[in-house]
């Protein structure tokens, strides 16, 4: 699933092709990719026709247009979502689900294979939709305050990689940012929350912030063809990971074989030397 810095990347190209025009026609061509718009697709289309893409937003791995009418399309990507920007009346691209007529002859396509992504139209929700407002502050954002973060890491009575994915403690981080994030600061993704101290877990958030800053200079992370930026590139992130899909390699800073742990439904990669449990 795209990540804070995969989101990040394609909000910047969204901002670079979109904040401006005039939005001329919506289609939706699946209702699934609009399901949590609950009045339907033609309210979803009347509130979205005549508006202008004021702005572009992020917050954890939502992002949103921000709308003149003071409404906003929010967005998740899911785990293949993507938004594409061609001519209209070009080829559209396999599953593309919705698509939005600009006025400079543009099309906007929201284009997701597996659906587990969506748009809804968010009224009065420019500043921050409602829908997200349990969405911590991730990382990236200018009111983060990784000391605050860091007291209610401390506070919570569970392991570090479990409280780095909840999104209503600090936003943005998903598995592969966790594990390149524990990497680095050599901790064990069991280690208690409770056990750090506060310089430690300042840390987590400031070196969180750092992996995922030097993923979003290489444009994310990209494994397949299922994240990519709005004008179809991957990102190289995936040539830099340090544990991430690294199980039998050597660690890059002691040369012991990284392992490959089960974590809920997910998997943990970490090196059993430099990440052991204290």
């Amino acid at each position: 699933m795209p990540e804070l810095p995969e989101v990040e990347t394609v909000r910047r190209g969204l901002v670079e092709h979109v904040v401006g025009r005039r939005i001329e026609g919506v289609e939706v061509l699946h209702p699934r990719s609009i399901r949590r718009h609950e009045a339907g697709a033609a309210s979803f289309v009347a509130e979205l026709e005549g508006r202008v893409v004021d702005g572009v937003a992020r917050r954890g791995k939502y992002l949103w247009f921000v709308l003149d009418s003071g409404d906003a399309l929010l967005a998740h990507l899911g785990m293949s979502g993507q938004f594409r920007v061609d001519g209209i009346g070009t080829v559209l691209q396999p599953h593309a689900r919705v698509l939005v007529d600009l006025d400079d002859g543009r099309q906007l396509r929201f284009v997701d294979q597996r659906m587990f992504g969506g748009l809804s139209v968010s009224p009065g929700g420019a500043v921050l939709p409602r829908e997200i407002t349990h969405i911590a502050r991730d990382p990236f954002d200018p009111l983060f305050d990784a000391v605050d973060a860091a007291r209610r890491l401390r506070g919570r009575r569970t392991g570090l990689k479990r409280a780095m994915l909840d999104q209503t403690l600090v936003s943005g981080i998903g598995n592969i940012y966790a594990d390149e994030t524990l990497w680095r600061a050599r901790l064990h993704p069991e280690t208690p929350t409770a056990s750090l101290s506060q310089r430690r877990a300042v840390a987590v958030w400031t070196t969180a912030r750092d992996v995922m800053a030097e993923a979003l200079d290489q444009g994310g992370t990209s494994f397949d063809r299922l994240y990519v930026n709005v004008n179809g590139s991957s990102g190289y992130f995936g040539r830099s990971l340090n544990a991430y899909g690294r199980e039998g390699q050597p660690c890059l800073r002691c040369g012991t074989a990284m392992v490959r742990e089960q974590f809920t439904n997910r998997s943990s990669f970490r090196c059993p030397r430099c990440q052991r449990l204290r």
